[in-house]
């Protein structure tokens, strides 16, 4: 599994071999996610991969089988809990009193919380509800009740903040609503925000570090630029034996595509590919075609969630 590696105090989060098991059934087997501070985390994977129950053992919703968690920077267990208003979430979809007004709902929470009842009227601004505090929960719209819920969730100014697929069901115009209010948080509140997701394109948006999930496992934890190959240039020569002399000579891993003739190296500089193509031509050799292939992240997480027994190598030509 590619991953940070980092101490205690520059993570928002971290897992050690967390295991949650129904019987014989491992919904998170063996998880080690590694949260950094600050900004948007993606967890992405497929449905069923994991990802809400994992949101759920890390707020004590649910007990782990086996395993560890920190959240930021303190163990948590059955024991040992989170002081409340440090870690906001909404899990599986809003929570609130559809009878209440959206600002009832928040000022609810700011009471249960000890809050001054000022900062309901603020977190709804915050979130752009500005103007529909009096209206019933009821009458919002999908992406009002999400932003509803995400406002619940901030009343206290956590620290760290989980949200199990905010963009799910909402229109193309509330989704990047939405999309938006997630980036700004991080960017302008300094708070952590883990979001699950089973959309790639979604989570590419929002999130540069991700861990992708699935049956349980985590199967890729890192920059979502480093998820795709470095990629790797085919090479079509006039005779590729004599390339292949060349190459081998200059220490340079290569494959060789019998069908198409091609030779494939590992992605150079323009600069190095350069002096390459220079050194096989001064051998006598015709250069028919230079091309750079990389697989696309959609290609790259398809294929690590459907042969999930395949990990990500960088670069070279296996």
């Amino acid at each position: 599994m590619s991953g940070y590696r980092g101490s205690l105090s520059q993570m928002a989060v971290c897992t050690e071999n967390l295991v949650k098991s129904y019987g014989n059934y491992k919904v998170v087997n063996g998880l080690n996610l590694q949260v950094p501070f600050g900004g948007v985390y993606g967890l992405l994977g497929p449905n069923g991969a994991g990802k809400s129950t994992t949101m759920k053992l890390l707020l004590g919703l649910t007990t782990p089988s086996s395993g560890r968690m920190w959240m930021l920077g303190q163990q948590v267990g059955s024991k040992s809990r989170i002081q409340p208003g440090r870690v906001g979430s909404m899990i599986e979809g809003p929570s609130f009193y559809p009878g209440l007004s959206g600002l009832d709902n928040c000022r609810m929470v700011s009471d249960y919380l000890g809050l001054p009842r000022s900062s309901a009227l603020a977190v709804l601004d915050k979130v752009g509800l500005h103007g529909h505090e009096d209206k019933k929960a009821r009458d919002y719209s999908l992406g009002m009740k999400q932003r509803l819920g995400i406002a619940m969730a901030l009343i206290s100014q956590p620290e760290l903040l989980l949200l199990d697929e905010p963009t799910n069901g909402l229109d193309a115009e509330a989704v990047v609503e939405v999309r938006q209010m997630i980036m700004e948080l991080a960017r302008s509140e300094g708070v952590t925000i883990i979001i699950s997701s089973h959309i790639l394109s979604e989570i590419e948006k929002m999130a540069p570090v991700v861990g992708i999930i699935s049956g349980g496992h985590l199967l890729y934890q890192g920059s979502l630029d480093n998820l795709r190959e470095e990629g790797h240039i085919d090479l079509r020569v006039s005779d590729p034996r004599l390339a292949v002399n060349i190459l081998e000579n200059n220490g340079i891993d290569y494959g060789y595509i019998r069908q198409s003739g091609v030779l494939r190296i590992p992605e150079f500089s323009d600069n190095q590919i350069g002096k390459l193509v220079e050194g096989l031509v001064s051998q006598g050799l015709q250069i028919y075609r230079v091309a750079s292939e990389r697989k696309s992240l959609e290609q790259a997480f398809l294929e690590l969630v459907e042969n999930p027994q395949i990990r990500v190598q960088q670069g070279g030509v296996q």
